[in-house]
């Protein structure tokens, strides 16, 4: 597990900006050290462990581009066209064991090995046949045209995928590319996922008519998945200190991280707090970002604790700015910022300066063709609705005070947050 001291993310600040806490977070935290080697089936969201030089050359040999015909670049037409008769016909997959003979051109296929002494290939579309059978190529082709040289992507020895990188299908194709079967990675981060709170039940159990159904812990747990981690769900703490400060002390050595959601604010039920520093040290942040604000980070036993607020919306977003950051901190993984994307607003809002603010929009296409954010009719972090029926987020910076319709905005989708 890893082990951090306790005042690791001491800060002396009363409100922390959005980027100081990643900041904080992305420096301190310790990566784990356990590694495991993995299929390159299930290696996909895994954080790649050692680099991985080229074995060999991308392609391993020199290849046709095209479906066409083959040449020596001494043979090539200039000026005006010219007949050649046929030499041979290499497939792909095929050997092209002789090399073409002067004056002749060889039928040839995307993928199949050059032959000896050939260095260019022409388009099938760009030739003809005349009435003796002869294909006729055109002038003016410039020596190596449609030929992939072997190296030309990556070279042997080449770095091609670093340590620290989280794997996407990309990289496991490239790995497969070659002719590996398995990937060394960091092993799992292991998260333990809390709900706090005497008004939440769990989806399957009875509920009070004062009750409402948990879904913060569901949506924590789908998102820490999709970052690789192993989750282990540990229900509902009720708002009872003792209880509080047991259940997060019990869990606090076999996990690398613990997870709340719910009772991280200041009013007198909200005891997580209290109850962790009964049993290690809790720095309290209020960040300057909304929804959100209060997000809770301490140490128990060495194992980092992050609460986060009880309204959903300010959960998720609170989530992708603080539990995502520290979850590849941990696994060792390179940073991935997230870079907003420039587009049009379509509403007006106004805010307050010093802080980070994330609006709920959906997307549409304007009759100038152009992509316009669209706000979410209605405000309130609890509302689940807000989440489902938009497409994403618009990141307001900290001097702005305001977006008027017209006024280029920073989009960030949610299918690039995790």
């Amino acid at each position: 597990m890893a082990q951090l001291s306790d005042d690791c993310f001491a800060f002396g600040g009363p409100m922390m900006s959005v980027d100081d806490a990643v900041g904080l977070i992305t420096t301190r935290v310790n990566a784990i050290a356990d590694l495991e080697t993995v299929t390159l089936t299930d290696a996909d969201g895994r954080v790649l462990a050692r680099d991985v030089a080229a074995p060999l050359p991308l392609p391993p040999f020199t290849n046709s581009a095209v479906d066409g015909y083959a040449v020596r670049s001494a043979d090539l037409p200039v000026g005006a066209e010219q007949a050649f008769p046929l030499d041979g016909r290499i497939q792909a997959g095929g050997l092209a064991q002789a090399p073409i003979k002067p004056g002749h051109t060889a039928r040839i296929f995307t993928g199949a090995p050059m032959p000896p002494d050939a260095e260019t290939v022409f388009m099938q579309e760009d030739v003809r046949v005349d009435a003796a059978g002869r294909i006729v190529l055109p002038p003016g082709l410039k020596r190596g045209a449609n030929v992939r040289p072997a190296g030309e992507d990556i070279p042997q020895g080449h770095v091609a995928l670093r340590a620290g990188q989280r794997l996407r299908p990309q990289h496991v194709a490239l790995a497969a590319a070659f002719g590996l079967t398995s990937l060394d990675v960091v092993r799992r981060i292991r998260v333990a996922v809390f709900s706090t709170g005497d008004e939440l039940a769990s989806p399957g159990e009875p509920r009070a008519p004062s009750q409402l159904f948990d879904s913060n812990r569901f949506m924590l747990m789908a998102m820490l998945r999709r970052l690789g981690c192993e989750v282990s769900d540990l229900g509902i703490l009720r708002d009872e200190r003792t209880s509080l400060a047991n259940g997060l002390k019990q869990v606090a050595g076999r996990h690398d991280l613990i997870l709340t959601t719910g009772g991280v604010s200041t009013g007198e039920e909200d005891h997580v707090k209290a109850a962790v520093e009964s049993i290690g040290s809790l720095v309290l942040w209020r960040m300057a970002i909304k929804p959100g604000r209060p997000v809770a980070m301490g140490i128990i036993d060495g194992t980092p604790l992050i609460g986060l607020p009880g309204n959903p919306v300010a959960s998720f977003v609170t989530f992708v700015h603080v539990v995502r950051p520290t979850v590849l901190a941990l696994a060792g993984g390179s940073p991935e910022p997230l870079t907003p994307i420039p587009l049009r607003a379509a509403f007006t809002y106004k805010k307050k300066a010093g802080r980070r603010e994330y609006v709920r929009v959906s997307l549409r296409r304007a009759q100038d063709g152009r992509l316009e954010a669209i706000k979410f009719p209605r405000e309130g972090a609890g509302l689940l609705s807000s989440l489902v029926e938009t497409e994403g987020l618009v990141e307001l910076g900290e001097s702005i005070t305001g977006v008027e319709p017209g006024q280029e905005v920073g989009f960030l989708s949610y299918a690039d947050l995790l």
